[in-house]
């Protein structure tokens, strides 16, 4: 078993050390889980790179390839934010190169979905300038500002320094190319999904992603579970890191239990 984590905006795999910390209680060490970093979120983004939802799909089809190549067996994949909508393309586009999938943000393929503010501003001429404020604030406000968002000061320290300005172009490019109708067209082919067993984090207090009513909806036209998180909000996995290693390492034991039913039938 190779748990695989994607994150997303405006994070690095710094999100995913507390879980990965509790995930060792549960007999998943590092050699288990990798974490990737998209282009441009954490990681330089390479010459050439338009930062579009296909070109992120893409990026993460040749990771999990090259991991399967090196001889991982099977790939649990897992996604946060965009990283959840990464993951998506492939659940729905790739699913010969997973095993399963888990996301926090089936809702954005929601037909209803209505982006947040922030993304809606991002999506106009003026995203611009909210992009070069975002970036050239004081670290320690920065900081400050999302440890209160739920990174905790920690994490939050970890991934500001990373907030920089190949990030704000890569912000820009990708929820403008995400624009409705194009999380809805998407969203048509949601069923394709349901070709590996599926995993719905439902976020309580997470109001980025459509609430759980779309969450449910969609979850269900891709064949998946749904279990909700309560006292937690976007970054649970921060908030508490013990619950969230206690979901993933649940639903990852109910992936092997499947898995020896079948070989002995």
């Amino acid at each position: 078993m190779t748990l695989v984590l994607v994150h997303g905006n405006p994070e690095t795999t710094a999100i995913w050390d507390p879980m990965r910390a509790a995930l060792e209680r549960h007999g998943i060490g590092p050699d288990d889980v990798v974490a990737l970093s998209p282009p441009g979120f954490g990681v330089p983004s390479p010459d050439g790179f338009g930062a579009t939802m296909n070109e992120y799909r893409d990026w993460l089809a040749a990771e999990l390839e090259g991991l399967l190549a090196a001889g991982t067996e099977h790939v649990d994949l897992l996604g946060h934010d965009w990283g959840g909508g990464h993951v998506m393309r492939i659940a729905m586009e790739r699913p010969d190169l997973i095993r399963s999938w888990c996301t926090d943000v089936i809702g954005l393929f929601d037909a209803d979905y209505v982006w947040h503010d922030a993304a809606q501003l991002w999506q106009t001429p003026e995203g611009d300038a909210s992009i070069a404020r975002m970036i050239s604030r004081p670290d320690p406000e920065r900081i400050a500002f999302y440890a209160g968002l739920g990174m905790g000061p920690e994490v939050a320290a970890a991934v500001v320094p990373h907030i920089n300005a190949d990030m704000g172009r890569c912000i820009l490019a990708l929820y403008r190319d995400a624009a409705q109708p194009a999380m809805a067209d998407l969203g048509f082919n949601i069923a394709a999904a349901g070709q590996r067993p599926g995993l719905c984090i439902l976020a309580a207090g997470d109001h980025f992603t459509g609430g759980g009513v779309m969450h449910r909806r969609i979850a269900t036209r891709a064949g998946a579970r749904v279990t909700e998180l309560l006292d937690v909000g976007h970054w649970w996995m921060c908030e508490n890191p013990g619950l969230a290693a206690h979901t993933v390492a649940s639903w990852l034991a109910s992936l092997d239990r499947t898995g020896a039913a079948s070989a002995r039938a």
